[in-house]
């Protein structure tokens, strides 16, 4: 008996809590766990389950100063593929990475998952900031 009652009063603060998120956090959590679907789906063979990346030929995605300095450009890297040698975190990719097939809400949710997972924390990348960044892709 005081066990069901503890699991209620745990159920009850767990409902409080979720209910009193915003709806910034919850976009934010929406876009997130799509994106993370998406990256099992669309990066993760090359990136890695960790975000890890692979040796020398595919640049890793954790706690990357790369993704900080060229957020604006990582819609653009994502939609058109990326052919450029790249540094990322003092050590040089020249593989190249092809173009997806995503829709613009789908970037977005696939780089709200990795801006926020494997140590970066850059917050929501919403559709509105790719469709931007996209019209400025050279």
């Amino acid at each position: 008996m005081k066990t069901k009652i503890i699991a209620c009063l745990l159920g009850l603060v767990a409902i409080l809590v979720y209910s009193c998120q915003s709806e910034q956090e919850l976009e934010f959590m929406r876009y997130y766990t799509t994106g993370q679907e998406l990256y099992k789906t669309n990066c993760q063979n090359c990136h890695g389950a960790q975000g890890e990346g692979l040796a020398a030929l595919i640049p890793p995605l954790t706690d990357s100063s790369y993704l900080r300095k060229n957020k604006q450009q990582l819609a653009c890297y994502v939609y058109n593929g990326l052919k450029l040698p790249i540094i990322v975190n003092g050590k040089a990719y020249s593989g190249q990475m092809p173009a997806s097939s995503l829709a613009p809400i789908q970037i977005a949710q696939v780089l709200t998952y990795v801006e926020n997972s494997f140590g970066n924390k850059m917050g929501l990348h919403d559709v509105n900031a790719v469709n931007t960044e996209l019209t400025k892709c050279e």
